[in-house]
């Protein structure tokens, strides 16, 4: 695995002081003993993949719920992982929060730590939504956690929402984006909430006791969202992420958007380079066991062609604003998209749905149903 510069770094930290009914990530409850054992594990990890010929500019802390250990935690993974690869000097590092955790000591330990952008993870601004998820913060916690953390001076705050939630309404959602954007973060993520096999709200589905939102409710919710938080001043960069400026769009995500590689460390963390996928043990015991008994904790991993890649490149391009660039498509996998989709991409670009010039982009309309422009595409493969 080899790269002349630009890769990712994601580091999982997966514990959660209460795991939410819509999560899907590799967590744990959190207590001491079983954090300081993850530490450790983490950091033997970390020295396992030494041999990993890349230099990293953006570093990602996610979980799980990095806030979850103590600033001299993440400073130890932290070290180990500049000690141990190529980490470029002033790498962009961004760091996961949930609101209850920020405090002045808090905001200070991870401004000391260097972290560039501050992800907090308010998902509503509203009471009855909040313990519908599972959260443990309330509206004022949330606004008191995001105002503090823009007064702190990190270079991005970031806040994220989720929607589509059973019976939501129009009015509640634009709500808490208007409140959202009256704090003023620098970025935003708002996710559609998806019902995930083996979650509380899975299982909560098959017993009929939750009702997901109708296609067409969501897609309504999804055009107010774009159309919202477009008139507060933050245009979408991709299908879920939206900033004030270029300047402020997420370096480290970016990656996984352009097919970069990255490698990720910690449980059930994937990492890509530029062909080849692995991943690592989602169980706890595996993940710490393997590793204390220093070999790497691989669970799995899949060398992908050129058909897979190029559909992965199609995805990944129609759902960012920027769209696809048809060139680079044609010259990296061989694939003339508009030769072989032209009265399909004609019919996309009449109806709305898409624009073509040198790049395929679609609408705010077309974003809304990208998963089925993308299967409808002839990428020319068998």
């Amino acid at each position: 695995m080899s790269s002349a510069g630009g890769a990712g770094l994601y580091l999982h930290v997966p514990f959660c002081s209460a795991i939410c009914p819509y999560c899907d990530f590799a967590v744990v409850a959190d207590n001491e003993s079983r954090s300081q054992r993850y530490v450790s594990a983490l950091v033997a990890e970390l020295a396992l993949l030494g041999e990993e010929e890349l230099v990293f500019d953006t570093i990602y802390l996610g979980g799980g719920t990095p806030s979850a250990l103590s600033g001299q935690q993440l400073g130890t993974i932290l070290s180990a992982a500049r000690q141990e690869l190529s980490i470029e000097e002033g790498a962009w590092l961004a760091m996961e929060v949930n609101p209850e955790d920020v405090d002045p000591a808090a905001l200070a330990e991870w401004r000391g730590l260097g972290v560039n952008m501050l992800s907090l993870g308010v998902q509503s601004f509203q009471e009855e939504e909040l313990r519908f998820l599972g959260r443990r913060h309330s509206p004022a916690d949330a606004e008191r956690a995001v105002r503090a953390a823009v007064a702190a001076g990190f270079d991005i705050i970031s806040v994220d929402l989720i929607f589509g939630l059973p019976g939501q309404q129009p009015g509640q959602l634009r709500d808490s984006i208007r409140k959202l954007a009256a704090l003023d973060p620098q970025h935003v993520s708002c996710y559609q909430l998806t019902v995930h096999e083996g979650t509380p709200f899975h299982r909560r589905s098959l017993q009929g006791s939750l009702r997901e939102l109708e296609e067409s409710s969501q897609g309504e919710l999804f055009e107010l969202v774009h159309s919202e938080l477009a008139t507060a001043g933050y245009p979408a960069y991709e299908v879920s992420n939206f900033a004030k400026t270029e300047a402020f769009r997420s370096r480290h995500n970016q990656k996984y958007w352009d097919h970069s590689p990255y490698l990720g460390a910690g449980l059930a963390a994937h990492s890509f380079s530029g062909r080849r996928r692995w991943w690592n043990e989602a169980d706890f015991e595996k993940y710490c066991a393997r590793v204390e008994q220093g070999e790497r904790p691989l669970a799995g991993s899949e060398e992908l062609d050129d058909a897979q890649l190029a559909l992965e490149a199609v995805m990944l391009g129609l759902r960012c604003a920027a769209g696809l660039d048809l060139e680079r498509l044609r010259a990296k996998y061989g694939v003339n998209l508009l030769e072989l989709n032209a009265a399909l991409i004609e019919g996309y670009v009449e109806d709305g749905v898409a624009e073509a010039d040198g790049r395929l982009r679609l609408t705010p309309r077309g974003l809304a149903v990208a998963d089925a422009v993308v299967r409808s595409l002839d990428l020319g493969f068998d």
